[in-house]
């Protein structure tokens, strides 16, 4: 996937594939991969090309922010983050497109997800397109439960205003075979990015913006456990939940 901030970076202060290799020394075809194939460069060679670009090395290469590794309380869990802002974007974006078989998400609006990644609903034609079953799952702007908790993040009517846009986002999707989008009005605990066997799982903390609550990552075990928990719990939402339709 092609890395658009460190193109738009290069862009901006007039660096070609070229001139940031020689800063950087390396091959121009190792910038090109950067930059085409979303390559990532040793940590040395990404600060010295942030630092060259006057850009921030996380806002170029998210990857590199490192996971808090899991304690062993649970096989399932994969990763424990403090916030959702230290979830590097690939986080998502790799999630589904690893996804063979079904992509979930359960949020009010998470706009970031396409303000941070604009190719979010190409990914997502690709996968339904590969057979993939994609259900996406948006608050009800109208809703008494999306109002109020605007009102607990201290967010007012922005949340409302989020949720239309994050409407307006998957509107084009509509239509598209294999992919689904719903309202819902519920109230939500967890926001949830689902591919295949694992999950996303953004808690919500009373009085503190979704960027700002914790994060964990699970892969499902064989036998079950708190993965099915949340599977569960987003279909019962799903049931509940308005079809969006075309037009």
């Amino acid at each position: 996937m092609r890395n658009e901030r460190l193109r738009a970076a290069m862009t901006a202060g007039g660096w070609t594939h070229a001139t940031l290799a020689a800063a950087t020394a390396v091959d121009p075809k190792s910038v090109e991969r950067w930059v085409n194939l979303g390559r990532v460069p040793r940590r040395a060679t990404a600060l010295q090309a942030a630092e060259t670009l006057g850009e921030d090395v996380h806002a170029l290469w998210p990857s590199l922010r490192q996971a808090r590794a899991a304690r062993a309380v649970s096989p399932e869990l994969v990763a424990l983050y403090d916030q959702r802002a230290d979830l590097p974007m690939s986080a998502f974006t790799d999630l589904f497109a690893q996804a063979r078989e079904r992509i979930d998400v359960l949020v009010y609006a998470a706009v970031f997800l396409h303000e941070a990644y604009p190719r979010l609903n190409a990914l997502l034609r690709e996968r339904a397109a590969e057979g993939c079953t994609v259900r996406i799952a948006l608050g009800d702007a109208d809703s008494a439960n999306v109002q109020l908790r605007g009102n607990e993040e201290q967010f007012g009517h922005g949340i409302e205003s989020r949720c239309r846009l994050a409407l307006m986002h998957y509107r084009p999707l509509l239509g598209v075979p294999g992919i689904e989008l719903r309202t819902h009005g519920t109230t939500l605990y967890n926001s949830l990015y689902r591919a295949d066997d694992q999950v996303l799982v953004n808690a919500h903390v009373w009085g503190v913006n979704a960027y700002g609550a914790p994060v964990w990552h699970l892969r499902r075990n064989a036998s079950g456990g708190i993965f099915d928990t949340y599977a569960r719990s987003f279909d019962a939402v799903w049931e509940s939940a308005t079809t969006v339709k075309e037009g």
